[in-house]
């Protein structure tokens, strides 16, 4: 994350979740279900190091190829994917069990523990923390009073409070008095009691039985006064015991209608204290702590206990001036705390899970649910069968269609009925993980090594499983793939890392989605003018491939279809492409041959196509206009906008053609038998490969240098569209021209680039978590081991997800028109009675 920015903060952070998708592969290599990723290439290496060896070597080889076929045959895909149904059963079961035995929340887990993710980054456990903002703060405590009663570390979490209401309060007035706050209808209080004594009773006592308004919100704490004005007696302690539960019981009474938080006390550093403190000791302090828990913890547990701040304070009190209060980096803690536990259940923020109670099912929710559980009981009726055969299908995305074989029989009723069924369950993980209050979320936090050192290691994988293209054309099928999936995978890191606050990572990040387009152009293009295919058939293939994953989350997750932008991103300009080439006149390569007119009248079409773009790039309020009519507002509105959509369109608006216009040039000249593409031989002539080989790397270069110097988001955004071609055109020739650079490619990266589609769309709701502006944390406490168990399981589930979906694409797209408009009657009906159920709720 996928993730990249909103519309509306483009220039300043990255909340986008871009990725370079992929139209699913049609169809799978042969044994793709048995043979692990990368097992022909060892095979390959193995018959060559068995080629120049002898005797003990060659053995040697033997006894590896068979023992490499033994674990083969025992650890494949599917085997994979059972492990990973295993894995998914016993983390749901452990997860489930520990919430309902282990008696706490994550209201407990917000107030109780955390950890520092970096200098002032507060990462509670096992859920996220919202930083809120001014006009949140306020929104939310509108009409509230809230009183903090105590010393002067609670005046310090009071005014690190108010000043997320507002920032430019300063800490004036008066040290041991009162101190009012008043912002609008909000009222804050602090009120000077710096031991647990009678004055404070009775204070407590005016809320619950005298006429004072009870305060909304009570943060109390006290201790380090009467550990100073004692000495440290033990006597003390005894009296302190005894006034906590004079009170307990008015705390209790106001606990009933109001929120009561006891702060614990935080820690010392003994060796800054002044002489006068000296007493106050981080023994006393654990001894006092215990008594107000002790006392204060009854059976009804009403009273809250802040110990968040206290944590925090045990890694950077050494920072601490005095040695007593709070150092800069620590003092907001507790007020971001104490926030998020009265707000989020409130405004409930997509980025803050802790203290926020799962959604209610929507009406779209509950009947996907209802279908998923009626195709259950049906296939249980009829008996499962695990033996169906599954067509394969043509290749929608390629410039060459690959031809699918004849075939032989009927397909047996009882697949599609099981894969929809396969998607139920796939469809349930996904919604304990992003929807249910069962795993675990916390927040990212970008640093250098977290996005770089995952990034040389994919790399050194990919460079490791290299092998013979079959074919040396340029862009060829196996390239392309190896093109999508190095780019997924860079994406994925980008997202999971958190990289995008990173900004020439995230300019960068922008060039490949910029590049996926590009191939998108190339790819549909391609197709179009070699094959001159423009029927239904083709075009339903595309659109179910694009959109069927992400249309059915849309109903089970209960987000719209923008919120999955690329998608819609893809499918509208694949519509683009496909209305640029079929309206009249249909130019195809067969009629261009030989007829410079047709070249040109080609070209003309794709000079009104940039013209429509620039029109409407420059007329917003045209463009707004336009996709803000019912029913098209309702694909492209996000949040009752269209200014995200916008946003997107025109960030990569010139990515399409620009591949259009680099297939064109490129067929033109493979036409005229301008290039060498055969194995092992430079593109050009050796003067002008180098000749461009030389432009490419400094084109290259100096893109990735104007990117590094990058300051500010929006700058460089209006910049990317119209130089972003530099950097995709340059790796292109770096790539193909060199002729043993063309003759070799990633089986590793191409194996992902296959489902790269899959893996952006999932990677919201089972690898990210909360909408992709968290992680999903299925192994608690160990960061490592967690990434690596759900990206296994999230790898596993997007390349499931894909055969479903080439399954489901045999049913739904049938080549027959009559029965395929039947179909697309069927599922417009469908998809306008979902448009009119989500614009009532």
């Amino acid at each position: 994350m996928i993730v990249e920015p909103t519309a509306e903060e483009g220039a300043q952070s990255d909340s986008s979740k871009p990725a370079l998708l992929a139209t699913t592969e049609a169809e799978a290599h042969a044994g793709s279900e048995h043979a692990p990723l990368g097992s022909d290439i060892v095979s390959f290496a193995a018959a060559r190091l068995s080629a120049c060896c002898h005797g003990g070597a060659k053995m040697a080889v033997l006894a590896y190829s068979l023992g490499k076929r033994e674990i083969n045959q025992y650890f494949s895909i599917k085997n994979a994917k059972l492990l990973s149904v295993a894995a998914v059963v016993l983390l749901t079961v452990f997860h489930t069990a520990s919430r309902h035995y282990g008696g706490s929340d994550t209201c407990d887990w917000l107030l109780s523990s955390g950890r520092f993710l970096g200098d002032n980054a507060w990462q509670p456990y096992g859920c996220m923390l919202h930083k809120y903002k001014s006009s949140e703060a306020k929104v939310c405590l509108r009409e509230k009073r809230i009183a903090f009663v105590g010393d002067s570390r609670i005046r310090q979490l009071f005014y690190s409070f108010i000043k997320m209401m507002n920032p430019e309060v300063k800490e004036v007035g008066n040290k041991h008095e009162n101190i009012p706050f008043v912002d609008g209808d909000s009222t804050v209080d602090f009120l000077w009691h710096a031991e647990v004594n009678s004055s404070l009773k009775g204070q407590l006592m005016l809320w619950t039985e005298g006429s004072a308004s009870k305060p909304h919100v009570l943060i109390i704490g006290a201790a380090t006064w009467s550990i100073k004005l004692h000495n440290g007696k033990s006597e003390a302690l005894s009296q302190y015991r005894a006034n906590l539960t004079a009170i307990s019981d008015t705390l209790e009474k106001l606990a009933e209608h109001s929120e009561v938080y006891w702060v614990l006390q935080d820690p010392v550093y003994e060796d800054s204290l002044s002489d006068s403190r000296k007493m106050i000791t981080n023994e006393q302090i654990n001894l006092y702590n215990e008594a107000a828990v002790s006392t204060l913890n009854t059976s009804k547990k009403k009273v809250k206990f802040l110990e968040a701040s206290r944590r925090a304070a045990m890694e950077t009190i050494s920072q601490s001036v005095d040695g007593l209060h709070l150092p800069e980096s620590t003092r907001d803690v507790g007020a971001m705390v104490l926030m998020n536990s009265m707000c989020n259940e409130i405004l409930k923020p997509i980025d803050g899970s802790c203290c926020q109670s799962p959604p209610p099912l929507s009406v779209l929710q509950m009947i996907a649910a209802g279908l998923f559980l009626l195709s259950i009981i049906i296939l249980l009726i009829m008996g499962y069968s695990g033996h169906h055969k599954s067509r394969h299908v043509p290749d929608v995305e390629g410039g060459e269609e690959k031809k699918p074989p004849a075939f032989v029989g009927q397909l047996n009723p009882k697949g599609p009925l099981l894969a929809i069924c396969k998607m139920s369950l796939i469809m349930l993980y996904f919604y304990l993980c992003d929807r249910a209050d069962i795993f675990m979320k916390e927040q990212k936090f970008y640093t250098h090594s977290t996005f770089f050192i995952p990034l040389i290691y994919i790399f050194v994988l990919g460079i490791f499983y290299s092998e013979n293209s079959k074919e040396t054309k340029l862009l060829n099928r196996e390239q392309t793939d190896e093109w999508k999936g190095w780019m997924q995978l860079v994406i994925l890191i980008y997202h999971i890392s958190g990289a995008s606050t990173f900004i020439p990572v995230y300019m960068h990040v922008r060039v490949l989605v910029a590049a996926y387009l590009f191939q998108t152009g190339y790819g549909h293009f391609s197709f179009f003018w070699l094959k001159g295919d423009f029927g239904l058939y083709r075009v339903c293939q595309v659109v179910f491939r694009l959109n069927f994953l992400v249309v059915v989350l849309c109903l089970v997750m209960d987000r719209p279809y923008q919120f999955y932008y690329f998608v819609p991103l893809v499918t509208f300009w694949f519509a683009v492409i496909y209305a640029t080439m079929a309206l009249w006149p249909q130019i195809l390569q067969k009629q261009a041959n030989g007829s410079a007119f047709w070249n040109l009248a080609l070209l003309l079409k794709l000079l009104g196509l940039l013209l429509f773009i620039c029109f409407f790039a420059y007329t917003q309020e045209l463009f707004e206009a336009v996709f803000s009519l019912w029913p098209i507002s309702k694909l492209f509105e996000l949040q009752g906008s269209i200014h995200e959509w916008w946003f997107r369109w025109k960030l990569d608006r010139f990515a399409v053609i620009n591949g259009m216009l680099f297939a064109f040039i490129y067929l033109v000249l493979q036409k005229c038998q301008l290039l060498s593409e055969a194995k092992g031989e430079p593109l050009f002539s050796n003067k002008i490969s180098n000749c461009l080989l030389f432009v490419s790397v400094v084109s290259f270069i100096t893109y990735s240098i104007w990117a590094s110097g990058c300051k500010n988001k929006s700058e460089c955004n209006e910049m990317h569209p119209y130089i972003s071609v530099v950097q995709i055109l340059a790796f292109i020739l770096i790539r193909n021209i060199p002729g043993y650079a063309r003759s070799l490619y990633s089986s590793f990266f191409a194996w992902f680039g296959k489902i790269s589609l899959e893996l952006f769309i999932c990677q919201y709701h089972i690898w990210l978590a909360a909408d992709t502006k968290g992680i999903l944390v299925l192994i608690p406490g160990n960061p490592t081991l967690n990434i690596i168990v759900s990206t296994f399981i999230f790898v596993c589930v997007a390349h499931e997800i894909s055969q479903i979906t080439n399954d489901l694409a045999q049913v739904a797209i049938p080549k027959e028109s009559g029965p395929l408009l039947k179909r697309l009657l069927g599922a417009g009906a469908f998809l306008v009675l979902v448009l009119i159920l989500s614009q009532n709720e």
